[in-house]
């Protein structure tokens, strides 16, 4: 469904605004007003699969964090006890994750489970083809862009299995922010981004999607009004407002992904001392499904 503002008229001329992202089609006076082009046009993938069936116990409603690397099973102890987290972010997967990962082992997993603590796993791989990133280098080819996210879910699903997840495990595919400027690069990153639920769905895994609110995941909400899929199970967006919610705004608007399936990075690089453990930590509040 395209999703469009009102069009306006002028004595001099037909206005027709599009509001996916806010650009202008304007028609000369003399000639009649033009369709508007979407920023992001419909693309349909297969998904026979669909997201694996969702279980009780896999749903999380409370706070989270996340740290570059896997902290220590001392630290995540001392957490326990005493921060008001209950789960976490790890970074298992991605040629283009921003930290070594020397604790993360399916050991790790399995003892920080037993002590209570969930998790959303991240994959960190290709970026946008406009991002201006230049410690992750590597970009999506648009000419690719789907079938490239088929093979990054493959790497996630390997990440998963290395460290103890199985079937059923969500995972998140980390697009860092990028100018929305270039409506091909939005285009290459949801054409990524429906490969890899693609491939997700096919694995029996929950696919997930990280980035900006107003990047990646504005792209993503185009996507849905254009009528996109398969459209990821759960938006991870990051917007440092200090709102600790998942209510969105901009372009993620009620409707969308509502059925319990945001997270919301709400800070960013806070330090923070619990039980004697001090750690660099994004801040997010969850109400959604989770590896447990």
């Amino acid at each position: 469904m395209r999703y469009l503002r009102s069009a306006a008229v002028s004595a001099a001329s037909l206005v027709l605004l599009m509001a996916a992202d806010g650009s202008d089609v304007s028609a000369e006076a003399t000639t009649p007003v033009a369709a508007a082009v979407p920023r992001i046009r419909a693309t349909v993938l297969p998904d026979r699969a669909g997201p694996p069936a969702l279980r009780a116990r896999d749903r999380y409603a409370g706070a989270a964090f996340d740290a570059c690397t896997a902290p220590s099973l001392d630290t995540l102890r001392a957490w326990r006890d005493a921060s008001p987290y209950g789960a976490l972010g790890i970074y298992t997967s991605g040629s283009q994750r921003g930290c070594t990962q020397p604790r993360l082992t399916a050991d790790w997993v399995r003892r920080a489970r037993a002590m209570g603590w969930r998790f959303l796993p991240v994959h960190v791989g290709l970026q946008a083809p406009c991002s201006a990133l230049k410690g992750k280098p590597k970009r999506i080819d648009p000419a690719h862009a789907a079938q490239q996210g088929r093979d990054e879910a493959a790497e996630a699903v390997a990440g998963l299995t290395a460290v103890g997840l199985g079937a059923g495990t969500p995972v998140f595919l980390d697009i860092e922010s990028y100018p929305l400027h270039d409506p091909a690069c939005g285009q290459a990153v949801v054409d990524f981004t429906l490969g890899w639920t693609q491939a997700l769905h096919a694995a029996g895994h929950r696919a997930g999607f990280y980035s900006s609110l107003d990047s990646g995941i504005a792209d993503l909400a185009a996507a849905a009004r254009a009528g996109c899929s398969p459209l990821p199970d759960t938006l991870w967006y990051a917007h440092w407002d200090d709102h600790t919610d998942t209510a969105a705004g901009g372009a993620l608007t009620p409707e969308l992904w509502v059925g319990h399936q945001r997270v919301h990075q709400f800070h960013g690089n806070a330090e923070e001392t619990y039980g004697g453990a001090t750690l660099t930590v994004d801040r997010s509040r969850v109400d959604a499904p989770v590896a447990s």
